[in-house]
């Protein structure tokens, strides 16, 4: 039983980390000119569904698929990528995200049912309740909020390593202010989208 559940998560962290090296070639178009990219976002996905041991070692596979190479860091590849990048902190910041987020999912969402034992000696399955249910809802939102805080707030350290001569104002201008609205329509899709698969697993 333990094996099948270790070969059940091998497998889901292999699938993550190919979504998420998927992810930079699928772009939505917003109205603004910035378009919504989801690689980001299947990055705290993985951290979220799989939890912080297994999500992080999702983005580091991606992370090893373009070090070595492979055009999955938008189109480019490279360990350079990562370190001499305007990206490399949003790189790092992925990983970093798909721990922190996962890390609040992990201890704090409870969505198993409890397995409860009968005086006969039989067992039944009692469902998560509804005020329970509620309650994950918002830690699942915390954890996905938290993500994307921590993944932001990487890139801007590393975007600003890159280019120390821009003012702050600047730095927020270029990487923060206009993936807003995308960043806001991507925690609309993450949480339902992390609820409903969490479940499913």
């Amino acid at each position: 039983m333990k094996n099948n559940s270790l070969s059940k998560k091998a497998i889901l962290t292999a699938l993550f980390a190919a979504l998420i090296s998927a992810g930079c070639y699928i772009q939505i178009p917003l109205p603004g000119g910035i378009p919504i990219v989801i690689q980001d976002m299947m990055s705290m996905l993985s951290g979220l569904i799989l939890g912080p041991l297994y999500g992080t070692i999702s983005v580091f596979l991606f992370l090893i698929l373009g070090s070595i190479g492979l055009p999955v860091f938008s189109g480019k590849g490279g360990i350079n990528v990562i370190l001499q990048g305007p990206t490399g902190g949003f790189l790092i910041g992925y990983m970093a995200a798909a721990f922190a987020g996962g890390l609040i999912v992990h201890f704090l969402v409870k969505d198993k049912p409890v397995i409860i034992e009968k005086e006969d000696g039989s067992t039944e399955l009692q469902p998560v309740s509804s005020k329970r249910n509620i309650v994950n809802w918002i830690f699942i939102a915390a954890g996905a909020i938290t993500a994307t805080v921590v993944a932001f707030t990487l890139g801007i350290i590393g975007f600003h390593r890159v280019k120390p001569d821009l003012a702050m104002s600047k730095v927020l201008a270029a990487v923060l202010i206009p993936f807003i609205p995308g960043n806001t329509i991507k925690l609309i899709i993450m949480i339902p989208l992390a609820k409903k698969i969490r479940s499913a697993i």
